[in-house]
């Protein structure tokens, strides 16, 4: 198979103006389709499977690509659900982080909350991959924190439910 590479620009949202990068692709298997934008305005490029995969009840799969991708500096891709997969299949994403220095292929963690097998097919839609900006702060080690806020230590169910 060919490596076929592809850029895609976006604008990334600033406070001085909007800033265009691009997101570099590198498509290992020409057979599959691009990440694309369904719909203008969308917030995350559709990502594909490379191969098909059975996913029992209860089990996990790494699901490959087929593309390597270079993120703009001090950016991340974050890899979520696709809504209808969630929602009618009960099949969903985890371990979505895509640092901008990660160079290999681009995988997606899917697990199956379902009842009945369901199987990934070559080419379906299978998450979304959203790139946003990260702020990396310097780290600083403190002997006690300030707990005079709204919430201080108030931690799960601290608000109630209703």
């Amino acid at each position: 198979m060919m490596d076929v590479s592809t850029d895609i620009t976006f604008s990334v949202p600033s406070t001085d103006s909007n800033i265009s990068s691009t997101l570099r692709i590198n498509r290992l298997d020409k057979s599959v389709e691009l990440p694309a934008y369904a719909r203008q305005f969308d917030a995350g490029l559709d990502l594909r499977s490379r191969e098909e995969v059975v996913i029992h009840p209860g089990e996990r799969a790494v699901v490959k690509t087929g593309i390597k991708i270079a993120l703009p500096e001090n950016h991340v891709g974050l890899i979520w659900d696709r809504s209808g997969l969630a929602a009618e299949h009960a099949v969903t994403t985890m371990a979505g982080v895509i640092d901008s220095g990660y160079r290999g292929e681009v995988g997606v963690v899917l697990i199956n909350h379902g009842k009945e097998p369901f199987t990934i097919e070559k080419g379906m839609r299978i998450a979304q991959l959203l790139v946003q900006p990260v702020v990396t702060p310097h780290i600083e080690e403190v002997d006690d924190l300030e707990e005079n806020t709204d919430r201080g230590s108030g931690g799960f169910g601290s608000t109630g439910l209703q």
